[in-house]
């Protein structure tokens, strides 16, 4: 299923999918978070905002809270969309990197077709996951039953990652270093420690990192498959 949307200026887009991806890691959305996300001052974003009011993408209430109309929900699934499929291509077929898919991907988010997007979900065997495994919408993905945060996993319990939150996508290194680390989602792991300020200690790989108390709170994991009940 390839989503369907009208076309808008790339900052439009760009907007929307930064509200669609706010949201879905539970932040609030007001205009201060949109312009940490996007690295743009507070009256580029206020005035994006009121532009996209005018068109009818957004919503704002009394509290300044920042919502997606229906049609702006569907521009901003529609670049989510294409934005996990290119990062999908990029890890998979073209063996790049997590940093540089996610940096790539956000170029090719606003020029791939739906016949393009398409053909390149029926080559990835139809995923429905990004490389990171955040959802790619459409595509019936169900969070994992018993899913908690690597801050919640108790010392000597073994976990399985599962999903790499947009949030973490965005902070300089991180994607580098989970993946140098190998905190991918599929990979297992087991909590050594969680330090006095919060760094989390894991094993995989046979390998130990720590893991800042930022980045613990926020990925996804689950138990392994054979020690679940």
């Amino acid at each position: 299923m390839a989503y369907e949307a009208a076309e808008y200026h790339p900052a439009f887009e760009e907007y929307s999918e930064t509200i669609f991806e706010l949201a879905e890691d539970g932040i609030e959305v007001i205009q201060a978070r949109i312009a940490e996300r996007l690295g743009v001052s507070r009256p580029a974003v206020s005035e994006m905002i009121k532009r996209m009011d005018r068109e009818g993408l957004v919503a704002v209430d009394d509290q300044s809270q920042i919502t997606l109309t229906t049609s702006g929900r569907t521009l901003a699934t529609t670049v989510v969309r294409r934005h996990r499929v290119a990062e999908r291509f990029l890890t998979d077929i073209l063996q790049l990197g997590w940093a540089d898919a996610h940096h790539e991907a956000g170029r090719w988010e606003h020029v791939i077709s739906p016949v393009v997007e398409q053909a390149m979900m029926r080559l990835l065997d139809d995923p429905t996951t990004c490389p990171h495994g955040n959802p790619i919408p459409g595509t019936g993905y169900t969070k994992p039953p018993g899913a908690v945060t690597l801050q919640e996993v108790q010392s000597d319990a073994d976990f399985v990652v599962e999903r790499i939150p947009e949030e973490l996508e965005f902070k300089d290194g991180q994607l580098e270093y989970l993946e140098e680390a190998g905190l991918i989602p599929g990979r297992q792991g087991t909590v050594l420690s969680v330090g006095p300020e919060g760094t989390t200690t894991v094993e995989v790989d046979g390998r130990a990192v720590g893991i800042s108390d930022f980045a613990a709170s926020r990925i996804l994991v689950s138990a392994p498959k054979s020690t679940e009940r």
